[in-house]
Order: C-alpha cells, then structure tokens, then sequence
C-alpha cells in the first residue's frame, strides 16, 4: 500500500491524465466556421443566413418537437420562456432549491419571484411533493431544472402543475440527450431550455441556447422576445417592435458549430455513458460513498458526477458531513482526482435571493439540499470526452487508494473546524 500523495507519495492519477480537452474541436468544426466567415453573414438578421433554422430545425428533430429558437445563452433561453407564458412582476415560478443561480436569475429578470421547492436525497431534483407545497395562490408556473443531466421526475410534477392549470418549463441546459419514459428531454413541459456553453454535452465555440416546443403560439413570442419584439419580415426587416423584447440571438458561426457537434452527440453520449457507468461501478464497493441513482424511467446525460458522503458509514458518526467532505476533497485533490463542491449554498441562502430569510430558516426548510451541499462532491467536465475511460479508470484508482488510508482521513476529518454552507455565505 503505498503512502498518500499528500504524505509525499507518487500520485495515483499520473500527470497529464485528465480526459482530454472538451470540447473536442475537429477539422469539420472548424470548416463549418470558416464557411460562416467567408459567407460574410455574420449576424442571424443577414439577409439570406442559413445556420441559425438549421440548426434550430435539427434540434427540434433531435428532441422531437415541432419547434426550437435559438438564442444568445441558456439562461436567455429561460428568461425567453418565461416571458413567451407571460410570467412578470408579482408572479411566483417554483424553482429547485439546489441548482445553478441562472435559473433563478431568469425568473427575478422577467419581474417574477423565485419560491424555492427543495430536492430529493436520491436523484437531487425537484422533490414534488416539496413542489406542491410551495404553490400558492400568485404560482405562475414550475420549473424543474433536470439536475446533472437527469430528468426530474416529471411524472409527478407535471400532474401536480396540472392540477393548477400550471405551466411547466424545463431547465436542461445540462441534460441533453437525456429522457424520460422514452421522450427526450425538452419535449416534457411547456418549453424546454438548453444552454451551449462550452462546458455542456452539447457546446458551441462562445455562448449560446435553446429554447423547444411544441406550441406555435409559444414559438411565435419567443422568436419576437430574442429580437426586440419584432415578428419576423416577411422580406426586409421593419425595426417594428410589437412587445417588449430582447437582444438574445446567437450568431451564425455558434450556431454552424454547435450543427457540427450535433453530429456526434449519439456518439459522445454512448462513449461517457460506458465510461461513467463502469467508473461507478468501482466507487460503489468502496462504503460511505453513494454513487448517483438513475431511476429505471429515465437516462442520464452525464454532465455531472455527483458523489454522497455517507459519514456513519466510514466510522465518523457525529463528524459534520461538511467537514468529512473537506478533508476527502483535499486528501483525493492531492492524488489527482479533480473533485470539486461545485454549489457553496443552496439558492435560497443567496444573498441575491434570500431577501429576509435567515440562513437558519433556509436551513430548515430545505434540509436536503443544504445537506447535498455539504455531503457531496462532485466531477465535471473531465469526463465529457470520447477518451475519457482511461482517465475515469485513473480516478477510480485514487478514491481506492484513499480509501485505504481511512484512518487518516478520519482524523483530518475530525481536526476540521465545525462549519457548513452557512460559514461560506456569511463569509461571502
């Protein structure tokens, strides 16, 4: 057994092991760019510009609804949903309580107010139950976030929007190519939103987004919100605003990109999910780890790995969860397996969002999601490659040394000072 790295061991993940880079760019990305470039259409209102409904028009096919709109990023892709159903000031969208801030960001911009709904332990989305408690009488609609690129469960949660007249928006912006029951993601709400950061399953070269349904009055305020509330000309542009709009298009040469990555989309998410699949199955033989559950309605996209820390089970009951997780963070960082926290604080301890509410009250009623931020870790991005199963192999070889020096971790557990997400938003 050799020793840990951070004792001044070899490292169990070689240097120069890390998946590769993402995205991966290829000779035919960069020629469907540099057709862009040389076209000279640069802007989806030149006359003539192609890109932009072509790919709109193979998302839609992907996802297997009758429309998309591209446009400037996945949260404008939210903001342009919420504001196709109207949402504005006063009116309340549920949201989860642990996903990225840019969900509640687009709520706040359309004049809306987030009602955070916490999570559920096993999947870490929307819990409907919790959904359905924090309807009230100003609701607008609900917005799952399919969390990592799993679906929430929308079985429930759309019967419970049902029984309200509720609209329901996805936020898949990590979920691409995921489904439930069969239908992908995108094509299970009212509207579904995709971001193309280049962090995602599905990039393009900068920033960009996706907004699908099946609604042709939904498509038609949507495509008027991404361009100044203009309808689209018939054949010259009028500058006619007919409501309140955005400037949230994507460009042409995103759009070229992001078409040419569509085509190895299949591709990429059967290479991760092998990859992934057999990383896991590794990490769930080693105790007081849980690895993500993938309940059998739905498929996962992958986008991010997210592992519990289950103390009482690597003999630390009593030890603060948070404090177990710092000291497995910086013991696995040192052998070269690239966990981070990712969130510090579920939403509603944002100081952006959190308005009256006291941490101790966000506390106590999202215990979930407070204890998901301070009992698990997290991988992302390194895995997203094709080539990625060699360096998932890798990692799997530093959490399986590290678990043979549990004493040590133990103790540096113990030795950390008693703090949580709490400590890190008052710090802020």
């Amino acid at each position: 057994m050799s020793a840990l790295a951070l004792l001044g061991g070899p490292r169990a993940v070689p240097a120069g092991v890390d998946g590769g880079p993402w995205p991966v760019v290829t000779a035919e990305d960069e020629q469907a760019v540099l057709n862009v470039l040389r076209g000279g259409r640069l802007t989806s209102t030149a006359a003539g510009e192609t890109e932009v409904p072509a790919l709109e028009r193979a998302w839609a096919d992907q996802v297997g609804t009758a429309h998309c709109v591209a446009v400037s990023s996945g949260t404008a892709a939210l903001q342009i949903a919420l504001g196709a159903l109207g949402i504005g000031p006063g009116d309340e969208v549920v949201v989860p309580a642990l996903t990225m801030n840019a969900t509640a960001h687009a709520v706040r911009q359309c004049g809306g107010v987030p009602v955070f709904s916490d999570i559920e332990p096993d999947t870490f989305t929307m819990d409907p139950a919790r959904a359905r408690d924090a309807l009230g009488p100003r609701t607008a609609a609900v917005l799952p976030v399919h969390l990592h690129g799993l679906p929430a469960g929308m079985g429930a949660l759309l019967e419970v929007a049902s029984r309200r007249g509720l609209p329901v928006v996805e936020d898949a912006a990590q979920a691409h190519g995921a489904a439930w029951r069969g239908t992908a993601t995108g094509a299970l709400g009212a509207l579904g939103c995709f971001s193309l950061h280049p962090s995602k399953n599905l990039p393009t070269c900068g920033e960009g987004g996706l907004v699908t349904t099946d609604s042709a009055s939904l498509y038609r305020a949507a495509v008027a919100l991404r361009n100044f509330g203009e309808r689209p000309p018939a054949r010259t542009r009028s500058y006619l605003a007919h409501r309140p709009g955005l400037n949230a298009r994507i460009g042409p040469v995103q759009a070229a990109f992001t078409r040419s990555q569509l085509a190895r989309l299949p591709a990429y998410a059967k290479a991760r999910e092998h990859a992934v699949v057999a990383f896991l199955d590794r990490l769930d033989r080693l105790p007081g780890l849980r690895v993500p559950y993938v309940p059998a309605d739905r498929t996962h996209a992958w986008h991010i790995v997210r592992l519990r820390i289950v103390p009482e089970e690597l003999d630390l009951a009593g030890v603060p969860p948070a404090a177990v997780r710092r000291a497995l963070h910086r013991v696995l960082r040192a052998e070269g397996v690239p966990v981070s926290q990712y969130q510090v604080a579920p939403l509603p301890a944002h100081p952006a969002f959190r308005g009256e509410t006291s941490l101790e009250q966000v506390a106590a009623t999202h215990p979930v999601s407070c204890a998901t931020v301070d009992g698990t870790l997290c991988l992302q991005r390194r895995h997203l490659g094709p080539n990625a199963a060699a360096a998932l192999a890798a990692y799997a070889d530093g959490f399986e040394k590290v678990w043979e020096h549990l004493g040590l971790v133990r103790r540096m557990a113990r030795a950390q000072p008693a703090r949580d997400w709490r400590h890190d938003v008052a710090g802020d």
